[in-house]
């Protein structure tokens, strides 16, 4: 069975947890903020004074920026490939996925190594606070970010590479090479800062998934997903499953039992069948 936590430890817990709901249902979410109360999930010791540190650190590297740089959009993307990926060396290798580290964004910042969707984030937060035309591309597969107008003219980079230009081409291949798909315009559309920490969890979750003894990491990023306004429904049946797993066999069934109640009306046969595995959860009690 997993230990009880700590009560202190509890309490900061909640106390973050109701900031990262309150976070994600303001008018303008902070990314920044919800990027490092996630990092905070992983890593308790990234208190308030930590956080803030992130915060001075984007604005110093920010402050490295020239001020509406001549040349549009390319212009841009060529300052902060500068910047963060030749001075300041910012990039990713397949190794980087190995490493949950990759996905926290003050280990990102520390490091100066992460997953693309980690890199973009410093990319864009480093650049929107220096007044460039930002935005997140969530490629399939692969996140990048624009500069310029997404409709109109605009120029790609990736972080992952330490900030290469993209073209329409290029952002094909990659498209192609994760999904087998063609690249449509939806692609495109710029991400808001809800669907990039979804995508983060997801991420932390397939992690963890494929490391059982990592399964209180894979907990956790379950249960802040659940805290956004818009979160797919099958997670909660994939925490249900997981606190099974841990040995949390009422918690786990309680948990079925009411996302049976949820499907129940459009699913039937599927709301019997997670009914029987709480049953099966609470007879391992027996």
């Amino acid at each position: 069975m997993p230990q009880e936590p700590e009560p202190e430890r509890d309490g900061a817990r909640a106390a973050r947890r109701q900031q990262f709901t309150e976070a994600a249902r303001a008018e303008r979410p902070d990314l920044t903020l919800l990027c490092l109360l996630i990092g905070a999930e992983a890593d308790p010791a990234l208190d308030e004074a930590g956080r803030d540190a992130v915060q001075i650190e984007l604005d110093r590297l920010a402050g490295l920026l020239p001020y509406a740089p001549a040349g549009g959009p390319g212009a841009w993307a060529r300052n902060v490939a500068e910047l963060l990926g030749t001075r300041c060396g910012f990039g990713g290798s397949p190794a980087d996925y190995r490493r949950l580290e990759s996905s926290l964004l003050h280990e990102v910042l520390r490091r100066r190594r992460g997953l693309p969707i980690l890199l973009s984030v410093v990319w864009m937060e480093v650049a929107r606070r220096a007044g460039a035309p930002v935005y997140g591309v969530a490629l399939p597969g692969h996140f990048v970010v624009g500069f310029g107008d997404p409709a109109g003219s605009h120029v790609l980079a990736d972080p992952f590479a330490g900030g290469r230009p993209l073209t329409d081409e290029d952002a094909e291949l990659l498209v192609a090479g994760a999904t087998g798909e063609p690249l449509s315009a939806r692609m495109m559309t710029p991400a808001d800062p809800l669907e990039i920490v979804l995508r983060m969890l997801n991420n932390i979750r397939a992690w963890a998934q494929a490391r059982p003894e990592h399964s209180a990491v894979q907990l956790w990023a379950l249960e802040l997903s659940l805290l956004l306004p818009s979160h797919p429904a099958r997670l909660r049946h994939e925490r249900a499953q997981l606190l099974v797993q841990r040995g949390e066999f009422l918690a786990g069934a309680a948990e079925l039992e009411e996302y049976a109640r949820v499907v129940e009306a459009v699913d039937a046969a599927g709301a019997l069948a997670i009914r029987r595995q709480a049953a099966a959860a609470r007879a391992m009690l027996n």
